[in-house]
């Protein structure tokens, strides 16, 4: 960098960019030393979550791009000769380099920070150029002869309405075209469509001004077919202004007949610094005019020269990289597609939308489950017959499993650069654009190979939910006590909610009653063992006062998942109506006891007579004639909510235990266990042993029991019992085969021939 500005500025200016370079290690030596020394002060957790983030490794570039900005702010105060030349210097050779590494020849360029600045000034530029009176009698020609801006479906969202905000126009002006349903790619604009619609506008009155096309989706990377749009902006005198990530890779040695039809437009937008890395660097707009008067008025250049110095990071970051560095970064990009497109061919249930396999350097897929050639046949059947708001369900489905899936990726590998997108027709993708991502990013291939790893994972996963959501929503609505919910935005196995049964309550004391039972209900889910995730759902837009099942894996037991959650909500339930009428019941137990205590002391009064209750005399009598009367008391059983007499306690002389309390519900799926299983998990090969064992012990022990010798007949053992009558030997025989019915399976022939001599003998 050095050597450049030596040969291309005076020594002056060398010198204060050297001066620059040290100065700007030396702020980045004290920002260190800044940093250890807070962190030696401050704990992590005592700066705020926003502050906490760190400034990525920009890199030598990223520095060039930086030293630009100083280097423009001194260079602004020169004086005015030398400020000329030095801009006019900067602005023609960046101009140069970029013309020829993106193959537009002939070409002008307009520096601007916001990407849709370039277009906005494009379409003054045609408006003037359009509209001759436009300068003299402004909003008046337009109205006269209403103008008309194309754009793509597939376009930026609001990139229409912000141009006719910026141009003072009404929206009726912007006219957006649909893409192909029928044929070709479905993000491409229809050009028959369009035709149409540009001849229908011409015979109505109305001008064709401009039309913006895509090399690129902003969603799926798909490029219009930009020379059948070429042809007809040139039939109906149009300006054809071209955007999109697509355009990076004309600066390759190999371009795509699709992407390389935009060296033939009017204008195009490049966005070098997401391309490239390069922070703070300007986007370009390339445009072809021969009016540069039309081109001032519109903006699109400047008389002034600090204007000029926008350039000026561009032009340093542009010398450093060099031209292989350039190229060298965007192939990359494009490679780091391929691997990616490579190995999603090779899994199932993955979806991919990408224009051309093999240059395409944006890469959508989704997570699809392909149906096989039975499935297909049957899955047609149902469709066929239901209604369309099933079927938009599923699309519900699949949208926010995707959703989950692209910010689950995002999460484990975040070098990847991955995000989630919105498609008209495919719903909800993930899409992995490294020109948009890997400069900054820093991506490698392992990075590509460690995302296919978490995607291998993460379908099995996917799979399994889909599959047992149908019968999780089964299993719920049969079982008395819970209530399916329908929320098609959650991604996992379902949501469930424990109904209360109100016992006459208002409405918002059963609300209270029904948060605190489901509240309880989520607590003691997630102490269980398990490998499920329950949760109160989604911080907005849930529904309240329910469980929400996460995703699950193929193993998992539903049945024994919903009569767990049934029995542990009938056992909150329970537990709250006693501790509810607790208070109640213990008042009126008192109540109840003073009363009874009363009238004992009322009958013992009636029993001992009037003699007794006189202090002397009733001690005499007493002495005489002792009074044994047995205490009579109370207690109250809070299980039954009864009381009861003590006469037991005082004869036992141990405190009875009352009734029994009810037992607490438990799950009637609960089954053993092998060690180290979790609960809710189904071992199917060990389950299918168990079965297999235990269904051949058994028929041995049948067989031991068949083959057991007869018993001997009781009579000839016994001879009191042989004047039984008939009547009393039918009920003895009777009585003895039930009970050897009731004999174990397990129990040896010799022991139930015993049993059966005992009770012939009783």
């Amino acid at each position: 960098m050095d050597a450049s500005l030596e040969k291309m500025v005076d020594p002056t200016l060398a010198e204060m960019g050297k001066n620059l370079n040290e100065a700007m290690k030396m702020l980045e030596d004290n920002q260190r030393k800044v940093e250890e020394e807070n962190e030696k002060k401050y704990a992590r957790k005592d700066i705020p979550g926003p502050l906490q983030g760190r400034l990525q490794n920009v890199g030598e570039q990223g520095h060039m791009a930086l030293l630009g900005h100083s280097l423009a702010a001194y260079i602004s105060v020169l004086d005015r000769e030398r400020l000329r030349k030095l801009t006019t210097r900067i602005l023609s050779d960046t101009t140069l380099w970029l013309c020829r590494l993106f193959r537009y020849e002939n070409g002008s360029a307009y520096y601007h920070e916001d990407d849709r600045e370039g277009l906005l000034k494009i379409c003054r530029l045609v408006i003037h150029t359009r509209y001759e009176d436009y300068t003299i009698e402004g909003f008046n020609v337009l109205y006269a002869k209403q103008p008309v801006i194309y754009i793509s479906s597939a376009a930026r969202t609001g990139l229409g309405q912000a141009l006719c905000n910026q141009l003072g126009l009404p929206l009726s002006c912007m006219c957006r075209v649909p893409c192909n349903t029928m044929f070709g790619s479905q993000h491409q604009m229809d050009v028959a469509l369009l035709d149409r619609v540009i001849k229908d506008d011409v015979e109505s009155g109305k001008l064709p001004l401009l039309l913006v096309a895509n090399a690129g989706t902003p969603g799926a990377g798909h490029t219009d077919k930009l020379g059948r749009l070429k042809e007809l902006c040139e039939q109906y005198n149009m300006w054809l202004h071209v955007e999109g990530v697509n355009l990076a890779t004309l600066a390759l040695g190999y371009v795509s007949s699709s992407v390389l039809a935009a060296t033939k437009c009017d204008s195009m937008t490049l966005t070098l610094g997401s391309w490239l890395g390069l922070p703070a660097v300007p986007a370009v707009t390339l445009y072809r005019h021969e009016d540069p008067s039309l081109s001032l008025a519109a903006g699109l250049t400047s008389s002034q020269p600090v204007e000029k110095l926008r350039a000026l990071p561009l032009w340093l970051s542009l010398q450093y990289l060099g031209h292989d560095g350039i190229v060298e970064r965007i192939k990359r990009a494009s490679q780091l597609s391929q691997r990616l497109l490579e190995n999603l061919k090779n899994l199932d249930f993955i979806k991919t939308s990408v224009e051309d396999e093999l240059s395409s350097p944006v890469v959508v897929f989704k997570f699809f489950r392909e149906y096989s050639d039975r499935d297909q046949t049957s899955h047609a059947a149902q469709t066929s017959t239901i209604q369309h708001p099933i079927i938009s369900n599923e699309r519900h489905i699949y949208d926010t499993f995707n959703q989950w899936l692209g910010e689950q990726l995002a999460q484990l590998v975040p070098a990847s650069g991955v995000d989630v997108v919105e498609l008209e027709d495919e719903g909800t993708c993930v899409r992995f654009s490294p020109l948009m991502t890997s400069a900054v990013l820093g991506t490698e291939i392992q990075d590509i190979d460690q995302l296919v790893d978490c995607l291998k994972m993460k379908i099995p996963v996917l799979t399994s939910t889909l599959q047992l959501r149908e019968e999780f929503e089964q299993e719920v609505r049969r079982t008395v006590g819970l209530l399916y919910i329908e929320d098609l935005s959650w991604p996992g196995l379902g949501v469930v909610r424990y109904n209360y049964h109100s016992d006459g309550k208002n409405d918002d004391k059963q609300e209270k009653e029904l948060e605190k039972i489901n509240t309880e209900l989520l607590k003691k889910l997630n102490e269980l063992e398990s490998d499920l995730t329950f949760s109160l759902g989604p911080e907005f837009g849930g529904q309240k006062n329910c469980v929400y099942i996460g995703m699950v894996t193929e193993d998992l037991d539903v049945a024994e998942l919903v009569e767990t959650i049934a029995a542990t909500g009938r056992e909150i339930e329970e537990n709250s109506r006693l501790l509810e009428n607790m208070t109640e019941v213990v008042r009126k137990g008192i109540q109840e006891a003073q009363l009874q205590l009363q009238k004992a002391n009322e009958e013992r009064l009636l029993e001992e007579g009037l003699l007794r209750q006189i202090p002397v005399v009733g001690s005499v009598l007493n002495w005489f004639s002792p009074f044994q009367a047995s205490p009579k008391g109370r207690t109250f059983n809070l299980t039954a909510g009864s009381l009861e007499s003590t006469e037991s306690t005082y004869v036992s002389k141990a405190q009875g235990t009352g009734t029994t309390p009810p037992p607490t519900p438990t799950s009637s799926l609960a089954k053993q266990r092998l060690p180290g299983q979790k609960i809710f998990k189904r071992s199917l090969r060990s389950s299918d042993a168990f079965s297999e064992t235990s269904s051949v012990s058994h028929c041995d022990d049948l067989e031991k029991v068949d083959q057991r010798p007869p018993a001997q007949p009781p009579g000839q053992e016994q001879g009191s019992l042989e004047m039984e009558k008939p009547e009393e030997q039918k009920v003895v025989a009777q009585a003895t085969k039930t009970d050897a019915e009731d004999v174990p399976t397990d129990t040896s022939p010799h022991d139930c021939v015993k049993a059966e001599e005992h009770e012939s003998q009783r």
